[in-house]
């Protein structure tokens, strides 16, 4: 049997970590042929050595110099760039995962398409900020794309066979997040510990706030958007605090495709690996007690504020959705380092949005990968300046 061959870009997060899980126990059937990191050198190196990866991309300058150093006497072809793809590949390989957190892994992400059959992205601004030029990509390298969030792989696998066309409505659930029944009156002093606390998954502590202020499903509203060419007006976020129940489609023909699976990255991220295969995922039994108790409801725009920004969403893509997400990325990690309270994120996101300078973004189209880096290098910049001055006056 020929070994398909494998890269996974941020191997060292969640789902990279999941993925080489499922590798793991499907060994004679993958070759990982390259791992890469922003700094976690140590995590990397304990891969590359388990999974024998000869190739080993790290970001950070510090980080690179100390693999390098780790590394002199085994056979590791490493590298601080991914300008270095054309080195790695002489051909196409079998699969990407691409799951860089953030809008520094939209180039990478972009750059590797090229050289891989089927690309399953879990990198969230990829798809938000420069869906245009990944599907041009895709498009011109007759690269296979699988989304790899749990809510758009569903409407992936439950829009199968259905023509976009004859859709009436999608429903994108959301779980309420840590704060789903914290008095309001509470949430401007809530602890960073309190909102990385989610009830159902366990993720990073980026994608853990943003799910907390519910714009990790805007985010998602706009990626299936931009996937599936379903305008906004037919996409409803509604609660469902189990996680149960990831989409709900409903067609014109009076059709509805409840989409359902347990609470863990793995089965998405199996069933990018192996769809339609005969390949076993070990999983729950059906939860009758849970799908008697489904609980959903309506969103409570003064809990979650960010709700708000769809009023200010275009269905024509546009650079906008790169301020949102750039805004968001500067607070949020502001808000980790306890420059900010909770509700500053909303509060100072909303300023920055309604403002002239940045809503003329709507009408400007991303057309090279710089509009997006250069656009996300100023917003972040603002959004610092804005905050330090703040706390000076």
């Amino acid at each position: 049997m020929i070994k398909k061959k494998i890269a996974i870009l941020g191997s060292t997060g969640s789902i990279g970590k999941t993925l080489l899980n499922i590798i793991e126990k499907n060994k004679k059937n993958f070759e990982v042929v390259l791992l890469t990191a922003n700094n976690d050198h140590k995590t990397l190196l304990r891969q590359a050595k388990k999974f024998k990866v000869k190739n080993l991309i790290i970001i950070n300058d510090k980080s690179y110099e100390i693999l390098k150093k780790n590394t002199k006497k085994n056979n590791f072809k490493i590298f601080n760039s991914f300008k270095f793809l054309n080195k790695i590949f002489n051909k196409k390989i079998d699969y990407v995962m691409s799951s860089i957190v953030g809008i520094h892994g939209f180039e990478p992400t972009l750059s590797i398409i090229k050289f891989t059959k089927k690309i399953a992205i879990a990198n969230k601004e990829s798809i938000i900020c420069g869906w245009n030029l990944i599907n041009n990509e895709l498009k011109k390298n007759k690269t296979h794309f699988i989304p790899v969030d749990s809510e758009h792989f569903s409407l992936w696998y439950g829009l199968n066979n259905i023509n976009t066309k004859n859709i009436e409505k999608i429903y994108l659930t959301a779980s309420g997040g840590p704060f789903f029944k914290t008095p309001l009156k509470n949430l401007q002093n809530v602890k960073i510990k309190q909102a990385l606390n989610h009830p159902n998954w366990k993720m990073g502590n980026k994608i853990s706030i943003d799910s907390a202020t519910m714009i990790n499903k805007i985010y998602e509203v706009i990626e299936a958007k931009n996937i599936f060419k379903i305008p906004y007006e037919k996409i409803e976020i509604i609660i469902h605090t189990k996680s149960y129940i990831h989409a709900i489609i409903k067609s014109y023909s009076g059709m509805i495709k409840i989409i359902a699976h347990d609470t863990t990255m793995s089965i998405p991220i199996f069933n990018t690996l192996f769809f339609n295969s005969s390949k076993i995922i070990k999983t729950e039994k059906l939860n009758f007690k849970l799908l008697n108790k489904l609980d959903f409801n309506k969103i409570d725009v003064k809990r979650y504020p960010m709700i708000k920004i769809l009023n200010y969403l275009s269905n024509k893509h546009s650079l906008f959705e790169t301020v949102i997400v750039s805004a968001n990325d500067a607070l949020v990690e502001l808000y980790l380092r306890r420059q900010i309270k909770f509700t500053d994120i909303q509060k100072q996101l909303f300023q920055l949005i309604r403002k002239n300078e940045f809503l003329k973004y709507k009408k400007i189209y991303p057309k090279k990968v710089s509009d997006i880096v250069n656009l996300n290098n100023y917003v972040r910049l603002k959004i610092f300046k804005t905050v330090y001055k703040s706390s000076n006056v």
